[in-house]
């Protein structure tokens, strides 16, 4: 499902996502390149992994391959603050990381943009939150793909988050887009 970012009050825009998916494993390259999408920016924590797993799912790790191949770049932009856990999934799954300051803020993911090299305008940032993953991204020009958490074990902060996330999405739902219909993304 798709959104006309250019249509909500400007105060809603930055929780807009451009696109909302079920998994990222409905993410094609395809539909990335013809974007002009080259690099991904990935959440970890119930997007690739379920909250303080190990584990990627089958579908995940086949996924995180299709892009390989295809040539889109991937890095993790991730607040977990276990960091052994991060370099293991970055080893396991080929995928460098960015740290920094934490999402919604700017700095991480423009650390991952300049270790892809690629600008902006051909990045989007996958993640489950729409108060880190989509605000981050819209505040730097970044296509924004919304997820379905993979699982409901989550952090209490995150719970508590998501309550609000259910409040913004009442008032974003006017503003799907029809398939047909073009987003006005940067």
């Amino acid at each position: 499902m798709r959104f006309r970012k250019d249509a909500p009050p400007r105060w809603l825009r930055r929780w807009c996502p451009d696109e909302h998916v079920q998994s990222v494993a409905e993410i094609t390259p395809e539909h990335l390149q013809a974007r002009g999408i080259r690099a991904l920016l990935l959440d970890l924590d119930n997007t690739i992994t379920p909250w303080r797993s190990h584990e990627v799912p089958p579908e995940v790790a086949a996924w995180v391959q299709r892009m390989h191949e295809a040539g889109i770049k991937l890095c993790f932009v991730s607040n977990t603050r276990n960091l052994n856990r991060l370099q293991w999934l970055s080893e396991q799954l080929k995928i460098p990381y960015a740290r920094g300051a934490m999402k919604p803020r700017r700095a991480m993911l423009r650390r991952a943009l300049e270790m892809l090299g690629v600008e902006p305008q051909h990045a989007a940032i996958v993640g489950d939150q729409l108060f880190t993953d989509v605000w981050g991204g819209n505040r730097l020009g970044i296509y924004t793909i919304w997820v379905r958490p993979m699982h409901p074990r989550e952090f209490i902060g995150t719970k508590f988050s998501r309550q609000v996330e259910k409040w913004l999405l009442k008032r974003l739902e006017p503003y799907k887009a029809d398939d047909d219909t073009p987003t006005n993304h940067k």
